[in-house]
Formats: C-alpha cells, structure tokens, sequence
C-alpha cells in the first residue's frame, strides 16, 4: 500500500500541512529539527513525493485564523478589520477563535483547533501563548505572527505598537503639563505588554527626578470595570493629579467613578488613556490618549502572512502619536 502524506503526519505527529512544507523545503516557521524528524520518519516509510502532495498545504485551505484573548476591551475590533481588509482582497476566509485571558486550557483547545483544521496562517491577536500552546503552533508548521503583542524572544514574528514607548511617552506628556503625581492603572502587570509600559512609567518619572509612590499603580485587564476600582482605589480625594489608563474602557471607567465622587475632569483631576480608539472621541470629555494605528496593525500582519516571496516575516513596531483632547490639563 502506498504511504501517504497522512501517514507521515501521524507517525512523525505533525501535522499534513507540517508535513508538505517540510518536504517542499518551505521552513521558515518551524525548527531545523522538526524538519529533520519529518524526513526521516518519510524515509523510514518509504513515503514518494508527489507534486500534489508537496503542495497540499497551500491548496488545502484558504482559511486565516485569527486567535484572540477575551479582554474586555474594543481595539481587537479594529485589528480584526483590518486583517479581513486584507484578506478579503485576497479572496480568504477568516475564523475567529478565543483563547481567554491567561487561560492555559482555552489557549490549548483554540490551538489544537487551529491545528487540526490545517489553516494556511495564524494571527495570534493581543494574547501571549503559554509554552505549550506556543511550542505546539511551532511544531506545527503554520506560519504564524503576533498582533499588538510585541514578542518577548523565541515567541514569533510580531507586528505592534512599543509598549515601552507608550509608558515613556504618555507619562513625559503629563510631565511636561505640570503634573508630577500620576498614577498609572488597569494594566497586567503579569504580561509583557504591562512590564513594558511600567518601566516606561518609571523610565519618565526618574528622568524628571520624580518619585514613583507604588499606591499609584493599580493592576488590572484593560477593562471598564478596572477604571472604577482604580478610581476608587484612589478615593474623593486622589493624592494623584493625573491618571494614566491602559486602555479606553479603563479611562472611561475612571472617569465615571470619578463623576460619582464629584470630581471633575479635568478641572480637578485629568485623565489620559492609551489606545486611541472612537470611544475616544465620543465620550464627554473627550479622552486625551496615547493612540495607536490598529487597522494598520491588522493590516500589515495579514498582508506579511499572505506575503509569498518565502522571506521570513520581519517584526516591526507601528508609529503612536499622542492626540490632545479635554481629559487633560495643563497645572
């Protein structure tokens, strides 16, 4: 009986797309020694290789996944459009998978799905894998990148905003307005995404020969809900003249319990957020922010996944601007 592409797969436990870019020399998104594996488990069945075999993997499906955390925020919204931008040009399909936040088993299922439907690409939006989900996507073969999640080392190409850039520069902008006692809040201080942004903080705050008192540090998820505890954390009357929110929904969390203690924004206290998106400009005040180009994020990692010149992809962080709005003032 005739070995198969299948059985390689099985026997080598990769999967057939692992299998077909492996023996078409296509290794860009896997270790030498996986390939290694896979060309003698297909030697020792005697595998032949045939053209449609070799190219299974890129007519097999045209199917993008798009494997996202569950936080509660919304500028995945945009990363989101902007991928099926690209990919509808394309003539692909997207599927959208949650993977929760640091949820080892949701993690672990949204890529064994990933896996077991062979798509052509994985874009792994805002979410840091866990090492087995991330050791599992690479054995696998499917070219994968990063969104909004700047890759700690080892973990993939990435396309985002400088997190650390982000602290430094919304910190240095309240600085340089007057405020020296600025609280920062609603980040996981757990992620690589928050350890950017705090030393960030601290980088600013020591710059300026300004003292970081650590009550001015409220962890959270980017969420509403983190807003208000940090406002109340903070109380009526707030040591902090300025607060820095790591995420629209957070800022305007703040900013709602800080209306239910009487306090004005940004008469009384200003508010900044980071993100930058619509909420932003629909909300009253309108929300002073750190803002980041997330259609372009999705966009450009679409497009450097769709990319067929079989150059590896190249990481690389997008611009940030800081917009002026009324949260913030001038002391």
């Amino acid at each position: 009986m005739r070995v198969t592409i299948k059985d390689v797969a099985q026997a080598a436990n990769v999967s057939v797309s692992t299998v077909s870019r492996v023996l078409s020399n296509k290794e860009n998104f896997f270790a030498s020694k996986t390939a290694d594996h896979v060309r003698k488990v297909a030697a020792d069945l005697g595998y032949q290789r045939n053209a449609y075999a070799a190219d299974l993997a890129s007519h097999q499906s045209d199917v993008l996944a798009v494997v996202i955390s569950a936080t509660k925020s919304n500028f995945a919204d945009e990363i989101i459009a902007g991928i099926h931008d690209v990919a509808t040009k394309n003539g692909n399909s997207v599927m959208i998978l949650y993977a929760g936040e640091n949820n080892p088993t949701l993690q672990d299922k949204a890529i064994k799905t990933v896996i077991e439907r062979d798509v052509m690409g994985v874009l792994i939006v805002a979410l840091e894998l866990g090492d087995e989900s991330l050791s599992s996507l690479k054995t696998s073969g499917i070219p994968h990148i990063f969104l909004s999640t700047a890759a700690k080392e080892n973990l993939g190409p990435f396309i985002a905003s400088d997190d650390h850039a982000i602290g430094y520069e919304a910190t240095k902008y309240l600085i340089e307005h007057g405020h020296h006692k600025i609280g920062l809040v609603g980040m996981d201080e757990q992620s690589f995404v928050g350890t950017q942004r705090m030393t960030g903080y601290r980088e600013a705050m020591a710059e300026y020969g300004l003292a970081v008192n650590e009550d001015w540090l409220v962890p959270g998820y980017f969420t509403f809900e983190d807003g208000e505890t940090a406002m109340a954390h903070f109380g009526k009357q707030p040591e902090v003249t300025a607060i820095i929110a790591n995420s629209d929904l957070t800022a305007i969390g703040v900013i709602d319990q800080a209306r239910d203690y009487g306090l004005e924004v940004p008469a009384q206290l200003s508010v900044m957020s980071i993100d930058g998106t619509k909420l932003t400009r629909i909300f009253r005040p309108t929300i002073t922010s750190v803002t980041q180009d997330f259609f372009q994020i999705g966009r450009a990692g679409c497009a450097a996944l769709l990319n067929d010149d079989n150059e590896p992809i190249q990481s690389k962080f997008l611009p940030i601007k800081i917009v002026e709005r009324n949260s913030t003032r001038q002391l």
